[in-house]
């Protein structure tokens, strides 16, 4: 038995790994690689292995880095299931459909602009670079029907009448109905048989809802061979779900091989009990300025921890009671998702709000935005408010047009309470805000571009790295030490290089055969 990584090596997003038989090859896990839109689209346009091959596939968890290529596979002559939580195929439901609508709509208005283009410079013509404005509009009216709606047949045509680029989504709406018939969610702790003399048993991974901890092994000529592939591991002590598992079945305590993340390999986070009192002084700080605070938060997860955490302070008086505005539809519905798996709440959740007939997800405080035309008024709203707002990384969304209305007011802040990965604009914010106010927030305010135009960050940018949903290095290395387990060799990914090497050294300081596979590389077992 071998696993071949083919994502996620030496960088955090993309996880796509093979493991592989005599008779069977396993997916495990099938992400998107999430980063600049050119290096994006190459890397995920085209898959690593031919899905004919696959037997079967094992979802760590829903997010889309993990899952987001799912319908690309089973479109393709594959045949197989996909099995992972319960909790996990609910949430794909939400987010395969919320990923095939988006990318449906980049293309689209990639196409439209293509055109635009392409119309402007003929109506110039002579050399010229500049139409009027009744030329344009004109063009606009060719292209769009109303303020919104683009002709998209209208569009393709014309492009492809002129040999222009035509832009396409990875997948449709169709594509990721048939992918959802193909899952199979399964208890945490019961084995279930994937393939011949296979079998694959998961485990609590403490990381998002129903996220797991896959144990895999394969029995051949009376000897068992066992992986472990960690997903993405959480932090101990979070609110709502359990902790990562520590306490494995005697038979899958012997590891020949674990697939261990290793995203903050090198960090050390805030401890849990800090985030509440972090949070609330940030809160009161904004609403003492007059300002509202707006977070870039993942819809999967790290939404539905701030509502809780935000309802527990709401109920203790800890802030005043403003309102708190869920801009994402994606987020509200993934909310409905934790509503309805209670049985994968921990015992805190349970004593705090369900025992007492309580749903931690409904107060009267939090507001779901219901429509484009409800968020575009609370962009206007200059009362003080909290907006959770989706993209999580800030490289689209709605947060965008909450920060190109509060960016520019010294009274608000922006709330960043998650991991930036390189090279995107969450990233660029969180860098430029803390410079700013390192220097003391002297002299002009510094210049952020986005929807091709400069806007001024006047507004405070402040990070709360504890609120990660991934373990930090200490609790890396407290799955390891502190469960049950015997490893016989670790394979690290899921991690920017200079985390994961960091890591590895730290590993082997203590004792651990490593290795960091590049990207094709095979590990045997």
């Amino acid at each position: 038995m071998h696993v071949t990584f083919y994502g996620a090596t030496r960088e955090v997003t993309g996880s796509f790994h093979t493991l592989t038989t005599d008779h069977d090859n396993i997916l495990l896990d099938c992400g998107l690689f999430q980063g600049k839109r050119k290096e994006a689209e190459e890397k995920n346009r085209v898959l690593p292995v031919d899905p004919k091959i696959l037997t079967n596939m094992v979802l760590s968890h829903a997010h889309i880095d993990h899952s987001g290529r799912v319908p690309m596979v089973t479109r393709s002559a594959f045949g197989g299931q996909i099995f992972c939580s319960r909790a996990t195929a609910a949430a794909c439901e939400c987010l395969l459909r919320d990923s095939a609508k988006i990318q449906a709509g980049d293309a689209s208005y990639l196409n439209y602009k293509t055109a635009r283009a392409f119309l402007a410079e003929v109506k110039a013509g002579n050399g010229k670079t500049t139409i009027s404005n009744g030329d344009m509009q004109t063009i606009k009216n060719l292209l769009k029907s109303g303020d919104h709606d683009l002709k998209d047949e209208v569009i393709e045509k014309l492009l492809v009448e002129h040999h222009l680029e035509v832009i396409r989504p990875l997948y449709s709406m169709a594509d990721v109905e048939q992918a959802l018939a193909s899952f199979q969610g399964i208890p945490y702790r019961e084995t279930v048989t994937i393939g011949k003399d296979l079998t694959c048993t998961l485990y609590e991974a403490g990381h998002i809802l129903g996220s797991a901890m896959s144990v895999i092994q394969v029995k051949t000529g009376g000897r068992t061979r066992t992986v472990l592939y960690s997903g993405d591991l959480g932090r101990f002590d979070k609110p709502i779900i359990k902790d990562p598992n520590l306490d494995f079945a005697p038979e899958h305590r012997d590891i020949d091989l674990m697939i261990m993340e290793s995203t903050y390999g090198n960090r050390l986070h805030e401890p849990i009990e800090d985030m509440k009192p972090l949070l609330k002084k940030v809160l009161l700080e904004t609403f003492n300025r007059g300002g509202s605070v707006i977070i870039p938060a993942f819809a999967y997860g790290r939404t539905q921890e701030l509502i809780y955490f935000l309802h527990e302070m709401y109920i203790a008086k800890e802030i005043p009671p403003m309102p708190i505005w869920v801009d994402s539809p994606l987020a509200t519905m993934i909310t409905h998702v934790f509503g309805e798996h209670p049985e994968t709440y921990d015992t805190e959740a349970h004593e705090a709000f369900l025992q007492k007939g309580i749903n931690p997800f409904d107060f009267a405080q939090l507001k779901f935005v219901q429509s484009v035309e409800e968020s575009m008024a609370l962009n206007r709203d200059t009362r003080s408010h909290i907006v959770l707002a989706g993209s999580g990384m800030c490289e689209g969304g709605r947060v965008l047009h909450h920060l190109r209305h509060k960016i520019h007011d010294e009274r608000n802040t922006v709330l960043i309470v998650g991991y930036m990965g390189q090279n995107t604009f969450g990233r660029h914010l969180q860098e430029v805000g803390e410079k700013y106010s390192a220097e003391g927030r002297r002299g002009p305010a510094p210049l952020v571009r986005f929807y091709n135009k400069d806007y001024p960050l006047r507004a405070r940018v402040e990070t709360l790295g504890g609120f990660s949903a991934h373990g930090d290095r200490n609790e890396l290395m407290r799955v390891l030490q502190e469960s049950n387990l015997s490893i016989k060799k670790i394979a690290l990914v899921h991690g920017e290089e200079e985390q994961t090497l960091a890591f590895a050294d730290y590993l082997r300081s203590n004792g651990y055969n490593v290795v960091v596979p590049f990207h094709g590389q095979s590990v045997s077992v």
